[in-house]
């Protein structure tokens, strides 16, 4: 399985979503390589949108057998979202339980005029039915196999393998 720089899914990703951007729209990471992923995309697309961050991490449907992540930062949305088309953004898409819950995290803020997806990867798996808008790669991952992002001190982003494949 080859898988290609994150950078340069991001600066494909960029590309595709620029035609498609109004000023009415608004950028939101899921904590934490969703907001690494914002933030690269916001300096590639080179226009000011408002931008969020959701930490999901009390709306996980599966928050009861996995716990508290020991990090949880609060989530942080500066602007109106009531009538807003905002583009989710995640690092990477697996079962979909994240993408909904923070669905359910940014309508307690309001009730935005659509949301499109948009991930670095699809590693397949899905639970739910999710469905990304914009992706950076797709890969078929095995349950055994997991990728994740990273960034260093730099804020250069590479990915990460575990499991059968790595």
């Amino acid at each position: 399985m080859h898988l290609t720089d994150p950078n340069a899914l991001i600066d494909r990703m960029a590309a595709a979503m620029r035609p498609l951007l109004r000023p009415d729209c608004a950028l939101v990471g899921i904590h934490t390589g969703g907001v690494w992923v914002m933030d690269a995309l916001a300096e590639r697309l080179e226009v000011e949108l408002p931008r969020g961050v959701l930490d999901i991490s009390f709306y996980r449907d599966d928050f009861s057998r996995i716990g508290l992540h020991p990090e949880v930062k609060p989530s942080r949305i500066p602007f109106e979202v009531e009538d807003r088309h905002v583009l989710l953004i995640d690092d990477v898409l697996y079962t979909g339980r994240t993408v909904r819950a923070a669905m359910n995290l940014l309508f307690d803020y309001g009730r935005p005029a659509s949301i499109r997806l948009a991930v670095l990867v699809d590693r397949g798996g899905r639970e739910l039915p999710v469905c990304a808008d914009f992706v950076g790669q797709a890969l078929d991952l095995g349950p055994d196999e997991h990728i994740s992002l990273q960034r260093d001190a730099a804020g250069m982003l590479s990915f990460i393998m575990k499991g059968a494949g790595a």
